[in-house]
C-alpha cells in the first residue's frame, strides 16, 4: 500500500436550518458584507445571501454507503475524481463498464486506475494530501452521487488481480475511505439537458485533438497524421 498522510479531518458539515431563501434584510446585510468590492469574503455574508440549507439537503448526507447509494454506484460507468496537492487542485474522469467502482464494505470503495495519459496528477496529489471527492454520473439519470473522504494508493497484487480488463490489470487501485455520501438533485442536469440526444453535438464541430495539439505546440505535436492514427492508437491503448 502506498500510504498517504491523513490528518484526521473531522468531516464537519454546515449546520442544519430550515430557511431556504433570505428575506430583504438578510439580502441587505449580505450586500453590506461585500464592502463595495462585489466579492464575498466571509461565511456569514454568504449565508445571509443564500439562506440556510433545507433540512432535506442535510438529512440525505450519511457517513456510510447506504443501500440506495450503493445501487447508484453499481449503476454508474463514470466518476469524476477530485484531489488537492502542493501543485494545486486536479479533477479527472474515470470510466469503465457500470459497477467498475467496487463497494468493498460500508465505508470503503475500490477504484481501479486504468491506463491514461500518465500525468498521474491526482495520484501525485493523494501522496501529499489524501483528501478525495467523487462525483458519480449515471446515463439517463438526473441525480448524481457525491462521495467525500480520504484515499490510499494500493499496489497489493491481491487487489490488482480483482480488476482484469481485456487481460490487463490496473497499475494501482485507489482505496477510498468514505466520510460523507449524499445524492445531488437533478437541477443541473435538467437545466443542461445533458442526457437529451437532441442536444448532443457532432464531434467534428469542434477542433480535433490533432489540431489542438498542433496549434498549442506550434506544430511540434499533433497534426493530421495524429488524427488519422488515433482510432487505432485508442483501440490498442484503451487498457
Amino acid at each position: 500500500m502506498i500510504r498517504c498522510r491523513h490528518a484526521g479531518w473531522t468531516g464537519a458539515r454546515r449546520s442544519a436550518g430550515g430557511k431556504v431563501r433570505p428575506d430583504a434584510n438578510a439580502r441587505s446585510a449580505a450586500t453590506d458584507g461585500m464592502a463595495g468590492s462585489h466579492r464575498i469574503t466571509d461565511e456569514a455574508t454568504l449565508v445571509a445571501l443564500y439562506g440556510e440549507s433545507s433540512p432535506a439537503a442535510l438529512t440525505k448526507e450519511v457517513n456510510y454507503l447506504h443501500p440506495h447509494y450503493r445501487a447508484m454506484i453499481a449503476a454508474s460507468p463514470f466518476v469524476v475524481l477530485a484531489t488537492s496537492g502542493p501543485g494545486g487542485l486536479d479533477v479527472s474522469p474515470r470510466g469503465d463498464p457500470a459497477g467498475f467502482v467496487t463497494i468493498e464494505d460500508g465505508r470503503t470503495l475500490l477504484i481501479p486506475d486504468r491506463r491514461g495519459n500518465n500525468r498521474i496528477d491526482n495520484l501525485r496529489n493523494l501522496i501529499a494530501d489524501p483528501r478525495i471527492a467523487l462525483l458519480f454520473l449515471i446515463p439517463g439519470v438526473g441525480e448524481t452521487l457525491r462521495v467525500n473522504g480520504w484515499a490510499e494508493i494500493s499496489i497489493d497484487p491481491a487487489l490488482l488481480t480483482r480488476f482484469p480488463m481485456q487481460g490487463k490489470l490496473p497499475r494501482t487501485v485507489i482505496v477510498v475511505h468514505v466520510e460523507a455520501v449524499y445524492f445531488q438533485c437533478p437541477k443541473a442536469l435538467v437545466r443542461s439537458e445533458l442526457w437529451n440526444p437532441a442536444r448532443h453535438i457532432e464531434r467534428k464541430s469542434l477542433p480535433s485533438t490533432g489540431t489542438m495539439l498542433a496549434d498549442i505546440s506550434r506544430g511540434e505535436a499533433g497534426g493530421e497524421q495524429y488524427d488519422r492514427d488515433y482510432p487505432e492508437r485508442l483501440k490498442a491503448t484503451i487498457y
